[in-house]
């Protein structure tokens, strides 16, 4: 074997383990689905307790006077102790009639509704919770604080049961399933929807059973007081993603965080895939500031936190590298192509194959943990991937059915540069979709975005996020200015 021929077979085995990579996202999905029936067992509900501590609730708003009224009433009809309960609005110097809209209920609900005004705002939600936190500490009634957002529907029992948890001392925090809730859903929230359930009910417990919760919803996290007073009396300040922050500090001073799937509050979610790219961009900036922040512990197993072990690291970095997987993927493919066209095709059939099946499984189980959201977004459950992907996933099941049907409808013959591109444009795509994705983002923000709905189903919601993680890379890598952008709330939230 000629030094040539030893360099081609380690270039071969470089490119394969890159396409093989590509499969970790889908098979630690897998593994998550794998995982929630054991949530049956291994869970926190046979330490729980009823339980009915003095709650304060802080609620940051800046111009929320659509939202706000609607919020704190639907509070007020809790399934909860009126006496054990406070909700604390900190206005953050609002120019529109959210002082106006508190200042009436605190009126009507003395010492039950409390209107904090900074005069000096616009510091980001971090700086206007630690407001209202630092006001609470200094007495002694709080004995848990509820953060949530000014947009949030609380259902009737929702607080009791995430309270019940509290009852072990070993709790820290406590977080619910945030569901997407507008009254009106369109094809982006219908997406949102069905996202919630893949990234919550059934990614959440998982992390439940494997002891590591990544992150307290920003809209539903219950802590005691205790909690907070141990992270030092305030929320973080530093990163874009002050709830991820907050429930992995909360684990690494050995106190636990529990994920209730029961426990469920409804929120309005961007409409508008431009608001929604706004919105995951500012998340994916947060976690990229995180992911360096904890470098001391991924993979590194602890008896205090299981923030350390394999299997949480796995789950944190099959997404947050998703981007480099499928871009690592496409360049295996066609280098292997390049190389040896044979051994590229068959590489991408096993690929597509494993990919493939943990996709029908995964959308499959997800579209039952709720069923009424499985009914609503049944089309977006189906086309989450985008219709290319799809396409190209049977094509690599069925060699030979999709593009002899095609061309065949189309009257043209095989050639070999026809195959050729073919081949090509199925292996770049994996990469090439976030790109695309990236397209259909900026076709939003012009006149023609009448297309974005046609042109989403095209490409896939799969590929929407993995471009906007993508795009919290380079952001990070630019260091662009942190800038806090207020998702616009209406008020569509259906009780």
């Amino acid at each position: 074997m000629t030094i040539a021929d030893v360099a081609i077979t380690a270039l071969s085995v470089v490119l394969v383990a890159l396409v093989a990579a590509g499969a970790v996202p889908a098979l630690v999905a897998l593994f998550h689905f794998l995982a929630i029936p054991f949530h049956a067992w291994i869970n926190h509900y046979g330490k729980a307790r009823p339980t009915t501590p003095r709650v304060a609730i802080v609620i940051p708003a800046w111009n929320e006077g659509l939202v706000i009224g609607t919020t704190i009433d639907r509070l007020l009809q809790l399934d909860y102790p009126r006496d054990r309960l406070r909700i604390c609005v900190v206005d953050d110097a609002s120019t529109d009639d959210t002082p106006d809209v508190v200042r009436d209920r605190a009126e009507r609900h003395p010492g039950v509704v409390v209107h904090m005004r900074r005069e000096q705002g616009g510091e980001g939600k971090a700086h206007t919770l630690n407001h209202g936190i630092r006001t609470l500490l200094q007495d002694d009634w709080m004995e848990a604080l509820l953060i949530m957002d000014a947009d949030v529907i609380y259902r009737r029992d929702s607080l009791r049961k995430m309270t019940r948890h509290l009852a072990d001392p070993e709790v820290g925090a406590v977080t619910g399933y945030v569901r997407e809730g507008s009254a009106t859903k369109n094809a982006v929230t219908r997406f949102i929807a069905f996202e919630y359930v893949l990234a919550q009910i059934a990614s959440r417990r998982a992390q439940n059973v494997v002891g590591a919760v990544a992150c307290l919803a920003g809209g539903a996290q219950l802590h005691t007081r205790e909690n907070i007073e141990a992270l030092g009396g305030a929320i973080d300040t530093t990163t874009l993603a002050e709830d991820t922050v907050t429930t992995f500090e909360t684990q690494l001073g050995g106190r636990k965080v529990v994920f209730d799937p029961h426990a469920v509050v409804l929120a309005e979610e961007p409409p508008s895939l431009d608001a929604l790219w706004k919105q995951r961009l500012r998340w994916g900036r947060g976690n990229v500031q995180l992911t360096i922040r904890s470098r001391r512990i991924w993979f590194r197993p602890s008896k205090v936190h299981g923030l350390g072990s394999l299997a949480f690291g796995l789950s944190w970095f099959s997404v947050f590298l998703l981007p480099a997987f499928m871009i690592g993927a496409s360049v295996g493919l066609i280098g292997l192509y390049l190389l040896d066209s044979d051994l590229a095709t068959v590489v991408f059939r096993a690929l597509w194959i494993v990919v493939g099946c943990a996709y029908v499984f995964s959308m499959a189980f997800a579209a039952q943990l709720d069923p009424e959201i499985g009914r609503i977004a049944w089309r977006e459950i189906l086309l989450f991937p985008g219709i290319i992907s799809l396409v190209v996933m049977v094509a690599a099941f069925y060699p030979g059915l999709v593009d002899g049907w095609l061309l065949d409808l189309l009257g043209v013959d095989m050639t070999p540069a026809l195959r050729t591109t073919f081949d090509l444009a199925s292996y770049a795509w994996i990469s090439l979709s976030m790109l695309a994705a990236w397209g259909v983002r900026h076709v939003d923000r012009t006149r023609a975005r009448w297309l974005t709905v046609p042109l989403l189903y095209l490409v896939g919601f799969g590929p929407v996020l993995c471009a906007v993680t993508f795009a919290a890379y380079v952001a990070e890598a630019r260091r662009l200015d942190r800038v806090w952008e207020k998702t616009e709330k209406t008020g569509r939230v259906a009780g």
